[in-house]
């Protein structure tokens, strides 16, 4: 497949564990298969960057995808914990974080890629609201899709980045892709406070993270399924 990283600098040989141990998904290699969306990854606010394009081959190499029907949005978010520092003060937030990640954990210290979604700073505000109980699960599900940030594909172990070749690199010109991050950005913080100020608790079509504690309801439960996928 081809991939493409977005980053101010050209990298023609990207080095295993030289990356930001607190992303999504933990030290790797962050790519999308869509130019555009690394293009406004790459350059900054009056300065360019780029779209580094790559020939990846993932034959041989284990896969997690958290797109997967096997897994919810409850399985990223665990992982998301144990990467990403969250704002939890409260004791609901707590509680949260300790009964999603004994529940909905998910062991991806042995794949070689990983694939799902991205949480950008603005798309982080979601999940931080779901764990302190003011949107509902549905909410944070659906808001996944706002913005149109796509998956992410991230190579974890050696093996995979020795099934990466640099082919390329494209300039992303801050005057064009800038204000496209920043409009995508504002964009996904507006439905942000619109989706959190429809948000009402006492609605018994919606679960909260306070639900799933006192119902105990666990990844398989039927629930937590039909409140997802109906």
């Amino acid at each position: 497949m081809t991939l493409f990283h977005g980053s101010l600098y050209e990298i023609k040989s990207p080095q295993y564990l030289a990356g930001n141990p607190n992303n999504d998904y933990g030290t790797g290699f962050y790519c999308t298969e869509n130019i555009e969306l690394a293009k406004e990854w790459g350059c900054a606010d009056k300065k360019d960057g780029f779209a580094n394009e790559y020939i990846f081959d993932d034959s041989g190499l284990t896969i997690l995808n958290l797109t997967d029907s096997e897994f919810t949005i409850l399985h990223w978010l665990c992982i998301l914990l144990q990467n990403r520092t969250f704002d939890i003060h409260s004791e609901i937030g707590i509680t949260a974080k300790q009964y999603l990640l004994k529940n909905f954990s998910v062991d991806y210290s042995e794949y070689d890629v990983i694939r799902g979604y991205r949480a950008d700073d603005s798309y982080f505000s979601f999940a931080n609201a779901f764990l302190n109980n003011t949107i509902s699960v549905q909410k944070l599900n659906n808001a996944m899709y706002l913005g149109k940030l796509g998956e992410q594909i991230v190579l974890k172990s050696l093996r995979s980045f020795e099934h990466l070749n640099f082919v390329q690199s494209h300039i992303s010109d801050n005057r064009i892709y800038y204000p496209k991050k920043t409009e995508r950005d504002q964009n996904a913080r507006q439905d942000f406070i619109s989706i959190k100020s429809g948000s009402t608790i006492t609605n018994k079509d919606e679960l909260y993270v306070l639900d799933l504690i006192r119902n105990e309801v666990k990844a398989d439960d039927k629930s937590l399924q039909q409140a997802l996928f109906r």
